[in-house]
Order: C-alpha cells, then structure tokens, then sequence
C-alpha cells in the first residue's frame, strides 16, 4: 500500500504513515541506499527487520525526496545528514511513522494494540494520571497514554528519565482521536506540552511538536554517526 497519509500539520511540519504490504524487493526499487545503508541492511538478520528499515527510507523520500538521508548519534536518536529538519520515528507491526519540522523539535510513537497492556500498565501509569473503567476503551485509553509518554521522551532526549515517575498526562476523556496535555518534570526539564492521537485500525499514534530551548541542545555534526 505504501503511504496511506502525508499530512501537512504547518508550513513546517509533516507526518507520514506507511504501511508495510510490499515484499523487500519492490521497497528495495523505492529507496536509494548508500555504502552505509545497505551495509546495514545487509547486517539485518530478519526480513521483518529489513522491512522496517526500507519502509523508513521510503516514506522519508516520498515526504521530502530520495536524496534524504538518516544518522544517528551515539544513543542511536536519528538526525537528517543535513541537518534541514526534526526527526522522529516509529514502528509497530505493519504501520512506520515518520514526523518532520523544520522549526520544531518533534516525537512520535504507535503502537499495535495487540497486548494485554492492563497487565503491565503499573509500570508506566502514576498517580495523577486517571484511565477509564470502561472495558470497551480501557485498553486504547492505555495505549494512548503509553505512546504519549515514548512520544515525550522522545522529544525531550534526555538519558534518565522515567515514563512512569517523569512524564505525566492529564486527565482526559477518550475519543477516536483529539489533543491531550503532558508534563516532564525532572532535576532538569519543566516542560509542558500539547500531543495529539488518533486511531488506524488496531493502532494508537500520538504526536507532539514544540519550539523550546530548555532542554538539551542537539548534538552538533561531530557527534554524530552513520
């Protein structure tokens, strides 16, 4: 199917969905791969593995071209080569997402809905943070706040911080889609921010984006890596 969403959230802003139902070959005829990159490739021991990593390349260069290349840094956070835009990316199952500004700093997860997450949720839900009753939501209600956290601690880029006791999410009340607010609060981050989901078939995503300066400085060229 390829991308099934290119969507302009700005003038600076885009996000992207892909969806995986092509075979490595013919994602393969959709990217250009570098020395670097097919070297990678090729260090994949699975073809779900090689999947993901050609269906990134492929929504990238359908968002802004083929000539767009990824690097990461030394915690593996991925940067553009040429340093023209944010970054951020995910991958579950059979959807990659991929959110770009040129302004703002960016995060991004989903998440296929496919586990019992209840039975884990004392691990990322604190107390301020308030999940319905109701069976028939509980379990997207859950994931929302669990992709919202990755979604934050993406952004933020700090080493150390815990999605349970760090990042908190208001109350909110859950739909099909609609905005939500969070919170990091650390030695060294006060921040709050604006996220957004939605739901695609069996998938939660939620995004954020902001323009701020109290947190980490990304880091220059130097330290980064193929």
């Amino acid at each position: 199917m390829g991308c099934i969403t290119k969507h302009y959230l700005n003038e600076f802003s885009i996000l992207g969905v892909w969806k995986i139902e092509e075979d490595l070959n013919a994602l393969l005829d959709l990217v250009l791969l570098d020395s670097d990159e097919k070297k990678k490739y090729k260090g994949f021991s699975s073809n779900s593995r090689k999947l993901e990593f050609l269906s990134v390349r492929a929504l990238l260069s359908e968002l802004i071209g083929r000539d767009a290349k990824i690097v990461y840094n030394k915690n593996n956070k991925p940067f553009l080569n040429d340093g023209s835009r944010f970054i951020s990316i995910s991958h579950s199952h059979k959807l990659t997402a991929i959110l770009l500004s040129t302004n703002e700093k960016v995060g991004i997860d989903l998440e296929y809905m496919s586990t019992n997450i209840a039975a884990f949720a004392f691990k990322f839900i604190n107390r301020k943070e308030k999940v319905t009753k109701e069976l028939e939501e509980r379990r997207y209600h859950l994931y929302i706040h669990w992709c919202a956290k990755e979604a934050l601690y993406k952004i933020c880029d700090k080493e150390g911080i815990s999605i349970r006791n760090n990042i908190t999410i208001d109350p909110f009340e859950v739909g099909e889609s609609g905005e939500i607010k969070g919170h990091v609060r650390t030695n060294k981050i006060n921040e709050s921010f604006d996220l957004y989901y939605s739901k695609y078939d069996n998938y939660a995503i939620v995004w954020t984006k902001k323009n701020y300066e109290t947190l980490q400085e990304e880091p220059n060229q130097t330290e980064k890596k193929k």
